[in-house]
């Protein structure tokens, strides 16, 4: 992919692959280059610097910052704090927060998504000019698993075993609102609709291992078990965002190009120095501890975790460091066990720039995760396809013995599977071929096939017993029993009216249609022939209920398989 002249978005710019990256993809001179960080000082800070390391590029570079995993609106609570922590605060933010996270994922949603305000240009100061390419470095995972919901769990369970007075609601919210795998599927759903929304052409992710390469033997914890169930569930959340990443990459209609880069080591470095030592947006004061004053062991409050202990000097620790970015500031000590060999080691952020821009141009380092995804998983045989038609006339020759037939279970999903299934059985035994389907009267088949619905116990009984009601042809009645999957004809009502039937009638003769262009056309292995008439090389005009709800499932639903 040609990089110049096109909108790159960098999420996570500041960081150390960010700008990295920013300073890579500028010798390609993209037309804007939007650089996304976290705070607004680190964004600016970020866009200042690569202005000043390439005063004469072309490229119009600017600042962009917030936390992706919330509103656009919310993005200034906090008073210079995470917005999270005030918004949590808030009972009516709170709820919306919770709403966001685990609510169907309507427009007023998305739209409100700082993400999807990123990446489409609606985001102040972007001009409405939407990213052509989506480069990821933030580390998702970290941002998602570090809430812990381990500390929070924890929280409530002395809440409860000291019967303590609390407010429960609030308590429950903040446990939803710290979920890691509704957070994540969230994410990435805003991200696709941003995506399509935008028209990007690429989006590349740098990810993470979350372990720095290293396996369930890593020595390295958060001050718990090893190996840790807070680092544990950086891992897996950065695994499932690669399996979501990989899925997103094999949906049709999306970004031509989706990679992932993800780095198995230590990344270094940033800079060099002495000075004060910071972590977590804080320095660390200095507290001394007279040997005559220790602190005796007998008194139980001597090992609580925090406490009134020591005496503060007034100074701050201070020392030589390297500055590893995200991963914060490391001491010769650390940084030498760290990176000796057999433990992390390291790799640089400008050989991961690198690889994530050679990929965008086409090139191939072999650091894609996602090929690697799709060149070993196992997909379609051609044994299973060759063997598909004997499973199929087997329980034909069982339908036929036991006088049944096997139309949906509504196990597999989703009821509107089990509902289409139904439809067009009805159809088919009320108009047994689809020309006299496409030809009868909307009405007289609604009616044909309630009466068919009435007069055969059996098959009603199947449809509303596994959850499926029936809707009259007068629209206003429903069959139903104790359960319903859903909760309108759209979604998984067998839907008896005129107006459905029409629908179907169409929906059969765009198929007629589809049939006769290809039985029509030429004879090569140009079409996929999936249909039983073309696969048959004759239109016989039969129903096969599978193959037409299969058919419009790929059609209709926009849901054919990407990758075979």
């Amino acid at each position: 992919m040609d990089i110049r002249d096109k909108t790159v978005l960098v999420l996570g710019g500041y960081g150390l692959v960010g700008m990295a990256v920013c300073r890579e993809l500028l010798r390609d001179e993209p037309a804007r280059l939007i650089v996304a960080s976290l705070r607004q000082e680190q964004a600016q800070k970020a866009v200042e610097d690569l202005r000043n390391a390439h005063p004469g590029t072309a490229t119009i570079i600017l600042p962009a910052w917030g936390d992706l995993l919330l509103r656009a609106e919310w993005q200034t609570l906090g008073k210079g704090g995470h917005p999270r922590v005030a918004l949590q605060d808030d009972p009516e933010m709170r709820k919306r927060l919770v709403a966001d996270i685990l609510n169907e994922l309507d427009e007023e949603i998305l739209v409100s998504s700082l993400l999807f305000q990123l990446i489409t240009g609606r985001a102040e100061g972007l001009e409405n000019v939407p990213a052509d390419i989506v480069i990821d470095c933030v580390n998702t995972a970290t941002a998602v698993a570090y809430q812990n919901i381990y500390q929070t769990a924890r929280r409530l369970e002395n809440l409860i075993a000291e019967e303590a007075e609390a407010n429960w609601p609030e308590e429950v919210e903040r446990l939803l609102a710290s979920l890691y795998v509704p957070q994540l599927v969230r994410h990435v759903q805003i991200l696709y609709e941003a995506l399509l929304a935008a028209g990007s052409q690429a989006y590349i992710k740098v990810g993470t291992s979350g372990t720095g390469g290293m396996g369930l033997n890593i020595p390295y914890t958060h001050g718990e078990e090893k190996p840790s169930r807070v680092l544990l569930s950086k891992s897996a959340i950065a695994g499932a965002q690669t399996m979501l990443t990989f899925l997103l990459a094999r949906t049709p209609g999306g970004p031509a190009v989706v990679k992932e880069i993800k780095p198995t080591a230590a990344i270094a470095w940033k800079a060099i120095d002495y000075g004060r030592v910071h972590g977590g947006g804080r320095e660390f004061p200095l507290y001394d501890c007279d040997p005559q004053a220790a602190y005796p062991l007998s008194d139980a409050v001597t090992v609580e975790p925090e406490g009134a202990f020591g005496t503060e000097t007034g100074e701050y620790l201070e020392s030589v460091y390297i500055d590893t970015g995200e991963n914060g500031l490391f001491a010769l000590g650390e940084f030498t066990a760290i990176t000796t060999l057999g433990q992390m080691q390291f790799v640089t952020p400008e050989e991961i720039a690198a690889d994530v821009v050679a990929e965008l141009k086409g090139g191939n380092t072999g650091h894609d995760v996602i090929a690697s995804l799709d060149a070993s998983a196992m997909g379609p045989s051609y044994r299973a396809g060759y063997l598909r038609e004997a499973a199929i006339n087997r329980m034909r020759m069982l339908e036929e013995q036991h006088d049944v037939d096997s139309i949906a279970f509504e196990l597999l999903g989703p009821p509107r599977l089990s509902k289409l299934l139904f439809e067009a059985y009805l159809l088919k035994r009320v108009a047994d071929r689809l020309t006299q389907a496409i030809e009868s009267d909307p009405d007289s088949l609604a009616n044909d096939c309630w009466s068919l619905v009435a007069d055969d116990a059996r098959l009603r009984q199947h449809i509303l017993s596994i959850g499926i009601p029936i809707l009259a042809p007068d629209g206003e009645r429903i069959l139903r029993g104790p359960v319903m999957k859903a909760a309108d004809a759209q979604h998984g009502w067998v839907d008896l009216t005129a107006q459905n039937m029409a629908r179907w009638q169409a929906r059969l003769q765009a198929i007629k249609t589809a049939n006769k262009v290809i039985l029509e056309g030429e004879t090569s292995s140009r079409y996929d022939r999936s249909y039983p008439a073309v696969r048959n090389w004759k239109d016989d005009d039969r129903f096969d209920i599978g193959e037409i709800v299969g058919w419009l499932f790929i059609h209709e639903e926009d849901g054919r398989r990407g990758k075979d």
